[in-house]
C-alpha cells in the first residue's frame, strides 16, 4: 500500500478529485490545419486534418502548405482571400477557442510578414496579426474563451490587402460552467462589475507561483502554466516551497478544472532577510496592452502553516490594496485547501504593466510571511467586442518602446554637450588602457611565460562575453580555469555560417529553450546547434550547468560538448550530432521501424553505463536528475548516449547523505522520495531510469492521461503486472514470440527494484548495469546459442492477450531531434532529443 501510495503521487495531478472523473468536453474539435495526417500530442488530444472533418467549411481559395518539420507546427492552410471554418456547436455556452500559429517556409510566401485579422463567435481575437511585428518567429498558441449561444462557431481568418492569411491548428472546446465569475472584486474597490457572457476574454499569463512548469498533460483542461521566475522583481525576496500533491483538497467550489494540484502544492513565500522585522512586499510585473481591462485570479494554498490562522497577508494589485490581512485560513477552514480570489482592473493601465504583490500584514503577534500558489491575467474584450493586438511577454527592468523613445529624445536634448564630453573622456581611457595593455604583454613576453585567454574566468563574472559577433577572430580559442576546459568557443557569425543563417529546412525540432539546427563546420564536422530563445524558461543557469558539466566528462556513452557562443542576446551550444535521435522516437509515435529485444537491451546498458560513469567514475558523483527517453540519443549504429545536463547537480559529499535542493525534473521520472524530502541523491537517477525500462519494454508513455486511469502512470501500471508475475501481458506487441521468458524476469526484477518507494531499497547503477548485461546473456542464449535437442529453458513468449493495445502515436507537436546535447520536457510531450530544450514543459 504504501509503494502504491508513492507512485499515485505522480499522477494526482492528473486526476480529480474526490474519485470524480476528468472533464470530458461535449464539443471538441481539434484541427491540423494544411497536414496530412492526425497529429497525437500525447496528452489525449489528436488533432485530425482539416481536410477529413466534413463540418468544416474551407475557402477554396487555399492552398496547404508543408514545411521541413513535422507535427501540427510543420504544416499550414494558407488564404489568400478571407477564409471560414465552421464549427457546429452541441451544446452552448463558454468555449476554448485556441489559435496555433507558425510560419512555415514553403508555397512561394514568406509566412513571416503575412498580415491578417482573426474573428470568432462575432469576437474580433486578432487584429492586424503578423510575426513580424512580434520580432520572434517561434510557435505560438493564443487561447480565448468566448460564450457561444448559436448552433456554431464560425471562426474567419482575414488577409489585409497584397497579404495572406494562415493557421496550423485550431481547437474549439467546450469549458466547465463553473470556470469564470459572474462578478470580480474591482481594483480600485467599488461596486463588483458584472462579466457578462457576451464578454469574450484571452488568456495573457497563466503562472504556476514557486512551481514547475506544468504543460498541457498535467492539466484536465490542456492548458499549460509558466513558472514565474522570469517576472519577479526580486528573486531574493521569495522562497519556493511545496507539499506532496495528495495533500491539496478541493473543497466545495473550487475543482480540479479550476487548477491541477501541481499548482496548489507549490508556493513562493517570504524569503528569510535576516533583519528583525521584515516589511518587504513579493512584486511580479507583467507587461499588457493598457487600453484593455483585465481579470486577475490568484491562487491560494496554505501550506506553510501548522495551525489555522497563523498566515495572514496582504495582497495588492498596480499599487491598489486588494486584500487587506487576508485570513486564508478563514475562507477554508482547513489547511492544503485550494482556494481562488477574482479581482478586475478597470480602465487604462499606466505604464503597459500589471503589478500583482504580497506582503505581510500589520497586524501584531501575527507571523510575517505571504504566500501565493498561482496567478492568472486574462483580458477582457472591448465594448467593440475586440481583443486587439498581441503582445510579447514582459520581462522585469524591461521597458515599453515608447518610453524608451521618449528618454533617449530628452536626454539627447538635454545632455548633448556632456555626451560628446563623455565620449572624448571615454576615448582617452581606452587608449591608456591600450598602452598598459601592450606593456603589460611586453613584459609577459620578456619573461617567457604567455598567459592564454581565460575565457572562464569572463563568462563566469560578467553575464555575457564579449566580443564582435561579425568575426571569427576568437573562433579557434579555448577557454580554460585550472583544469577546467570549456571547450571551444565559437564566434556567432561562425554558427550563423554553419546553419546557413538559421535556414528553417536546417532545423531538426523546436521547444522551451529555443530551436535546434543542423549544422557543419568549416572543418567539415556534423554539429547540432541549439540556440537558445531569449523567451525561453529556461536561461544562464542551464545554460552555464550545461557547458561546466559535459566540459568535465568524456565517455563513449555521454553526448559530447563541440563548443559553445556567448554574445550578447545569444547563447548557443554545439554537440556532436547524433543521427539515430531520440531513443523515444524509436518506441512510439514517429512511426519507425520496431527495435528488436536485443537492440532494446544493448541500448539500456549504453545509458545504464553512461548514468554509471556519471555516478562513480567522474572526479565528483555527478546526479543527472532528468533521465527519460527523450534524453537518451541514438547514433547512426544505435549506440546510447546520455544527453541534457541542464538540471545536473554535483553529488553530496563524503559526509553528506543527499543535496538538498529544489524539486526539478519531468513529470512522471520524478523520484517519488526526491519529490517529498526535496533530498536529492543518485538513487533519484535510478528511479527514473525504472521508468525509463518499463517505457522500453512496453513502448508507450510515461504517463498518458487518455488512457483509463489505472493505466496513466506506467510506473503503478507496470508494478501491478510485474508483482503478479504477468509482465509478459503488457509487452510491447512487436515484441511477441521474439522475446526470452527469462530475460524478461531478470528484466521486470530489474525495474522493480529501481522503481523502489524509497531510494535505500534501490541499486545502484553499477549493479542495475550487471543485471541488464545478464538479461541480454540469457536473450542471445534464447536466440540460437543452446545445443540441439537440448530442452529449451528460455521459452519465448508467444502469445500476447488480445485486450493489449497497441503503441500509440502519442508524441507531441513538434519534430523529432536527430541531435545530441540534450533536451528537457516536454511543453510537454515532444519527440525531440532536447526535451527540456525543446519543452518545457518538466523544469
Amino acid at each position: 500500500m504504501a509503494e502504491r501510495a508513492a507512485s499515485l503521487l505522480l499522477i494526482v495531478c492528473l486526476l480529480r478529485s474526490a474519485g470524480g472523473a476528468s472533464f470530458r468536453p461535449r464539443d471538441n474539435f481539434l484541427i491540423n490545419c494544411g497536414g496530412n495526417g492526425t497529429v497525437d500530442f500525447g496528452d489525449g488530444r489528436a488533432f485530425r486534418p482539416d481536410t477529413d472533418a466534413p463540418s468544416l467549411v474551407v475557402s477554396s481559395n487555399s492552398q496547404a502548405v508543408a514545411g521541413s518539420g513535422a507535427g501540427l507546427y510543420g504544416s499550414a492552410r494558407l488564404f489568400a482571400s478571407p477564409a471560414s471554418y465552421r464549427f457546429g456547436i452541441r451544446r452552448r455556452g463558454r468555449h476554448f477557442v485556441r489559435l496555433h500559429l507558425y510560419p512555415v517556409r514553403g508555397a512561394g510566401h514568406d509566412l513571416r510578414s503575412a498580415v491578417f485579422s482573426v474573428t470568432a463567435g462575432g469576437f474580433t481575437l486578432l487584429s492586424d496579426f503578423s510575426f513580424a511585428k512580434l520580432g520572434s518567429y517561434s510557435a505560438l498558441m493564443k487561447e480565448y474563451l468566448i460564450g457561444v449561444d448559436s448552433d456554431a462557431v464560425v471562426l474567419i481568418l482575414v488577409p489585409a490587402d497584397g497579404s495572406v492569411a494562415f493557421i496550423n491548428g485550431i481547437e474549439v472546446i467546450s469549458a466547465p460552467d463553473h470556470l469564470l465569475p459572474s462578478t470580480a472584486a474591482p481594483i480600485p474597490i467599488g461596486a463588483p462589475p458584472v462579466i457578462p457572457f457576451d464578454r469574450a476574454i484571452e488568456t495573457f499569463y497563466r503562472i504556476n507561483v514557486g512551481g514547475p512548469f506544468v504543460n498541457s498533460e498535467n492539466d484536465t483542461l490542456w492548458r499549460v502554466w509558466e513558472i514565474d521566475r522570469p517576472f519577479l522583481v526580486n528573486t531574493a525576496a521569495v522562497r519556493s516551497v511545496s507539499t506532496e500533491l495528495d495533500v491539496v483538497k478541493y473543497p466545495p467550489g473550487v475543482s480540479i478544472e479550476t487548477a491541477p494540484r501541481w499548482v496548489y502544492a507549490t508556493a513562493q513565500e517570504m524569503a528569510d532577510a535576516n533583519v528583525g522585522n521584515q516589511k518587504f512586499n513579493i512584486s511580479w510585473v507583467f507587461r499588457v496592452d493598457s487600453s484593455f481591462s483585465y481579470l486577475v485570479r490568484l491562487h491560494f494554498c496554505d501550506i506553510v502553516s501548522k495551525a489555522l490562522n497563523h498566515l495572514v497577508f496582504n495582497v495588492y494589485i498596480n499599487n491598489q490594496s486588494a486584500l487587506r490581512d487576508f485570513d486564508l485560513s478563514s475562507r477554508t477552514m482547513e489547511l492544503s485547501a485550494a482556494f481562488f480570489m477574482d479581482f478586475t482592473v478597470e480602465g487604462e493601465i499606466e505604464s503597459e504593466k500589471l503589478l500583482v504583490q504580497i506582503g505581510p500584514s500589520d497586524l501584531a503577534n501575527i507571523q510575517t510571511n505571504a504566500i501565493l500558489n498561482g496567478l492568472e491575467i486574462m483580458k477582457l474584450s472591448n465594448a467593440d467586442k475586440s481583443l486587439g493586438a498581441s503582445h510579447l511577454p514582459y520581462r522585469p527592468g524591461e521597458e515599453s518602446s515608447k518610453k524608451k523613445l521618449m528618454a533617449v529624445v530628452l536626454v539627447g536634448s538635454a545632455l548633448g554637450t556632456s555626451v560628446l564630453l563623455g565620449l572624448g573622456v571615454a576615448v582617452l581611457i581606452l587608449c591608456s588602457r591600450r598602452r598598459r595593455r601592450r606593456r603589460r604583454r611586453r613584459r609577459r613576453h620578456e619573461m617567457k611565460t604567455p598567459q592564454p585567454p581565460n575565457h572562464t574566468a569572463a563568462w563566469l563574472a560578467v553575464p555575457s562575453i564579449g566580443g564582435n559577433s561579425e568575426t571569427k577572430a576568437s573562433a579557434n580559442t579555448f577557454a580554460s580555469s585550472g583544469s577546467l576546459a570549456l571547450g571551444r568557443f565559437l564566434a556567432f557569425s561562425e554558427i550563423r555560417e554553419a546553419t546557413k543563417n538559421f535556414d528553417e529546412s536546417s532545423m531538426l525540432g523546436m521547444g522551451g529553450f529555443g530551436k535546434v539546427y543542423k549544422g557543419v563546420l568549416e572543418n567539415g564536422e556534423i554539429v547540432a546547434v541549439k540556440r537558445g530563445n531569449p523567451r525561453s524558461q529556461q536561461g544562464l543557469v542551464e545554460f552555464r550547468t550545461e557547458i561546466e558539466m559535459l566540459s568535465k566528462l568524456r565517455h563513449r556513452h555521454l553526448v559530447s560538448l563541440i563548443g559553445y557562443c556567448q554574445e550578447p542576446d545569444e547563447m548557443v551550444l554545439i554537440y556532436e550530432y547524433m543521427a539515430g535521435g531520440s531513443l523515444r522516437k524509436h518506441l512510439y509515435g514517429s512511426g519507425m521501424p520496431s527495435l528488436s529485444w536485443t537492440q532494446r537491451l544493448e541500448i539500456c546498458i549504453g545509458a545504464a553505463k553512461g548514468l554509471h560513469y556519471l555516478h562513480t567514475g567522474a572526479s565528483e558523483t555527478i546526479i543527472h536528475r532528468d533521465v527519460k527517453t527523450a534524453n537518451i540519443l541514438l547514433d547512426e549504429k544505435f549506440v546510447a548516449k546520455v544527453a541534457d545536463f541542464g538540471l545536473s547537480r554535483i553529488g553530496p559529499s563524503l559526509n553528506d547523505t543527499h543535496v538538498s535542493t529544489a524539486v526539478k525534473g519531468s513529470f512522471g521520472y520524478l523520484d517519488p522520495e526526491y519529490f517529498r524530502r526535496q533530498q536529492l541523491t543518485e538513487k533519484s537517477d535510478v528511479y527514473s531510469f525504472g521508468v525509463v525500462l518499463m517505457e522500453v519494454l512496453c513502448a508507450r508513455p510515461a504517463i498518458n492521461p487518455s488512457l483509463p486511469r489505472e493505466q496513466v502512470n506506467i510506473a503503478e501500471w507496470a508494478m501491478e503486472w510485474q508483482k503478479k508475475g504477468q509482465l509478459k501481458q503488457i509487452i510491447d506487441p512487436h515484441l511477441a514470440g521474439s522475446l526470452s521468458a527469462d530475460s524478461l524476469r531478470v528484466y521486470g526484477e530489474t525495474a522493480e527494484k529501481c522503481l523502489g518507494e524509497y531510494g535505500i531499497e534501490r541499486p545502484t547503477m553499477g549493479e542495475v548495469l550487471w543485471s541488464l548485461e545478464y538479461a541480454l546473456r540469457l536473450q542471445l542464449s534464447f536466440q540460437g546459442m543452446e545445443a540441439p535437442g537440448e530442452e529449451n529453458s528460455t521459452k519465448g513468449i508467444q502469445d500476447l492477450p488480445e485486450w493489449t493495445q497497441t503503441k500509440e502515436a502519442v508524441e507531441g507537436n513538434r519534430p523529432s531531434v536527430a541531435v545530441g546535447g540534450g533536451s528537457g520536457s516536454e511543453m510537454a510531450s515532444t519527440s525531440a532529443a532536447f526535451s527540456q530544450i525543446m519543452d518545457p514543459k518538466g523544469r
